[in-house]
């Protein structure tokens, strides 16, 4: 009995799943530039034929690797734009990193591919450069923005607000690069440490 569309396009989806899987991997263990076509294909148990089927050259798996990450960020500035609790947007977003560092090795491994085509980007000022800036950018301010709102509300320690936004992802950042560097032994923060220095303690 032939496949259906519906069956093809499953197939499809799980094979660029194994595909980003495999490439971010190894774009994140051994560099882009010591990575190459062979090596994604043997991680994603398939040929290399089936991997020049999907993506005709390995910047473009790259550069949409690094869309998706961007498209992530976006989400994220999205909800700390929103009309929420300032206190419970930080905190749903913490325990989500929290889970995701826990559990897989996906959020470190994009995170750790943003900075990677940031340091690329920067040398060849490039247009995925300069979006993933304003990116960044939108987030920071959004960041900041949330943490004024819980300030005024009493919720967070007092500060300079766009002091403690950079601080925030530089410590999630960093977070990520440890547990790709300590493998086994990386051991993830709870979510109160990460959130020791905005929220205040009640009263």
């Amino acid at each position: 009995m032939p496949r259906s569309k519906e069956q093809f396009e499953a197939m499809r989806n799980a094979t660029r799943e194994k595909i980003h899987s495999a490439a971010m991997r190894l774009f994140v263990r051994q560099g882009f530039g010591s990575t190459n076509v062979q090596n994604i294909a043997d991680a994603a148990g398939i040929s290399i034929g089936l991997l020049y089927r999907h993506y005709k050259t390995k910047d473009q798996l790259f550069h949409e690797l690094v869309a998706y990450a961007v498209e992530g960020l976006k989400r994220h500035s999205t909800r700390f734009e929103s009309d929420q609790s300032p206190k419970k947007v930080i905190a749903q977003f913490v325990d989500e990193v929290y889970t995701d560092l826990i559990d897989g090795e996906e959020l470190a491994n994009l995170l750790i591919l943003l900075n990677q085509s940031l340091l690329a980007g920067a040398a060849a000022d490039s247009e995925p450069y300069d979006e993933i800036l304003r990116v960044n950018a939108r987030l920071l301010d959004s960041t900041a923005q949330l943490i004024r709102k819980g300030q005024q509300l009493g919720e967070f320690h007092p500060g300079d607000a766009r002091e403690m936004a950079v601080y925030f992802f530089a410590s999630i950042q960093g977070l990520a690069e440890m547990k790709v560097l300590l493998k086994s032994s990386f051991t993830m923060p709870s979510p109160s440490i990460l959130t020791a220095f905005l929220f205040k303690e009640r009263e």
